[in-house]
């Protein structure tokens, strides 16, 4: 692992490992340091996805107050160092604040902890994000906070480059912000969100929680109690902001040393306040804890369960997806059929799929729509019935050839992301449970031997008067796929972490059917 606080010799490791690997993908974990589980996650959510992970540990006085403890913030670099080798982390990027923002009149005693004084930060150029984002939540009492979080995190974004960053939905009013900015400025980079961890007691992970006493670390537990009374006020029915706020604030004041902030409900994108939770709400809390300020929150889902599968080529995914909706009354996602439907688009328009700039200015103006009942499937791309087409040879020949694409990739993702909002679907590929929905919930990892999926393509060869090939070569094919599928830098096929296995070498299609249902109806209740 590699230490840097330079910015130049940031960018001379990076440019040599690009230089190297010119595909190379690097995920960015931006922290201010004292680092514990909840960044841990982050890193190994990075490790995942990416060839190379870059940790930032910088106390970004742009982001604090007069009042705030910027001076007192923990920092601890020789502990994180170690942290970060143990996770596996590449390279940990530390620059002393002088190197992120000059160094004025040339002090050479201008330390981190003095850094507001000696450099004259207001002649900065600074990102300014939507007011209406800024204003609420932890804005109201932060003024500036978020300018502070948006100019540093732009500026880490266009030093490192990274292909994702990876962000912790603790900070969800910092992690809406981040996601606006990086679609306004059209940044080429994936803002990843990723899961509040939690101690034991339920308090949300946070490197402020080492102010706390163990006495005050219960009583702030009351915070996690009240999203939770929030959360079964939701689940009972009522989507109200007004029963939800109700439930957690009187949660709350059954613990007298808890200071609540604020309690709201508001967009998880927009952060504009919600009357009532159509299809997700961000319920978020603040509060004083002695002289510690400590926020948490929920995202309330008023939508049916998203049922995701993934697994290596050849394990029956579409079959059993396509069976598993039927079963279980959702709506299948025919992601093979996405692909098929740009497959089309491009045949029809004479576009060269070997022209990826092309491909990705056709791609751009086109809309797809979709009956997703799987009894009465229906596809149109730019208002053309094409749901018979896409099943013809040629598209059939060429359609790996678009999903190699990243253009297409990435217009499809967005599209199965615009198909689950509301739920009640079952959806399969190589990463559905990983990056398509992560937050489904029910996630299959689908998977059979080698061997036995040999044989299952072996005897549709057979039905199909195509069995020129011989067992042995087909195991080898298999295995091959198996390791690029698992190697690919776009969308690599892996198990989610919270994935259930479910190896069908021994199982007919019914019996996985059955399993499927038994999991559904043990996550969400009986089918609806």
């Amino acid at each position: 692992m590699r230490l840097f606080t330079s910015i130049a010799a940031l960018r001379c490791y990076l440019n040599s490992q690009k230089s190297a690997a010119p595909h190379v993908t690097v995920g960015l974990v931006p922290t201010m340091g004292a680092l514990h589980a909840g960044h841990l996650s982050l890193i190994q959510r990075a490790r995942q996805d990416n060839a190379i992970v870059l940790v930032s540990i910088f106390v970004n006085p742009l982001q604090f107050g007069p009042t705030e403890d910027f001076q007192d913030y923990p920092r601890n670099l020789d502990r994180d160092r170690l942290l970060c080798e143990q996770a596996g982390v590449d390279a940990i990027f530390a620059p002393p604040a002088t190197e992120m923002f000059g160094n004025p009149g040339g002090d050479r005693t201008a330390t981190d902890k003095t850094a507001p004084t000696q450099t004259q930060l207001s002649s900065l150029t600074q990102v300014v994000p939507p007011p209406a984002m800024t204003s609420v939540l932890c804005g109201k009492s932060r003024p500036g906070h978020f300018q502070g979080v948006a100019t540093i995190v732009t500026k880490l974004l266009s030093l490192v480059q990274p292909t994702k960053a990876y962000f912790g939905q603790k900070d969800a009013q910092q992690l809406a912000i981040i996601r606006q900015l990086a679609w306004d400025f059209n940044l080429p980079v994936e803002i990843v969100a990723c899961p509040i961890v939690r101690e034991e007691s339920g308090l949300a992970m946070s490197s402020r929680n080492q102010y706390l006493t163990t006495e005050q670390k219960q009583q702030a537990c009351a915070l996690y109690r009240a999203l939770q009374q929030a959360s079964k006020t939701f689940a009972s029915g009522d989507r109200t902001s007004t029963a939800a706020l109700a439930a957690a604030r009187a949660e709350v004041a059954r613990e007298p040393e808890v200071k609540l902030e604020y309690a709201e409900l508001v967009d998880p994108d927009t952060l504009m306040p919600l009357e009532v939770v159509e299809t997700a709400g961000l319920l978020a809390v603040a509060a004083r804890v002695g002289s510690t300020r400590l926020i948490d929150n929920i995202i309330l889902r008023n939508r049916r369960p998203i049922v995701a599968i993934d697994g290596p080529a050849g394990a029956g995914k579409s079959t059993v997806t396509r069976q598993a909706a039927k079963a279980l009354g959702l709506f299948y996602l025919d992601t093979g059929a996405m692909y098929r439907a740009l497959t089309w688009l491009a045949l029809k328009t004479n576009t060269p799929m070997s022209d990826e700039c092309a491909i990705a200015e056709l791609i751009s103006y086109s809309y797809l729509e979709y009956n997703l009942d799987p009894a009465s499937f229906m596809l149109k791309i730019n208002g053309e019935d094409i749901t018979q087409e896409i099943r013809s040879l040629e598209v059939t020949s060429r359609v790996s050839e678009m999903a190699a694409i990243p253009a297409v990739r990435q217009f499809l993702v967005d599209e199965q992301r615009r198909c689950g909002i509301k739920g009640g679907i079952v959806a399969e590929g190589r990463d559905i449970g990983t990056n398509v929905f992560p937050d489904a919930e029910l996630k299959i990892y689908l998977t059979a031997s080698v061997q036995e999926r040999s044989r299952r393509r072996m005897l549709e060869l057979k039905d199909a008067d195509r069995a020129n090939i011989s067992l042995a070569q087909l195991e080898q094919d298999i295995a091959l796929r198996d390791s690029k599928d698992s190697t690919r830098p776009i969308a690599p096929l892996r198990k989610a972490a919270d994935a259930v296995e479910i190896q069908t070498d021994n199982l007919t299609v019914d019996e996985v059917i059955d399993r499927i249902v038994g999991l559904y109806q043990e996550r969400t209740g009986p089918k609806s």
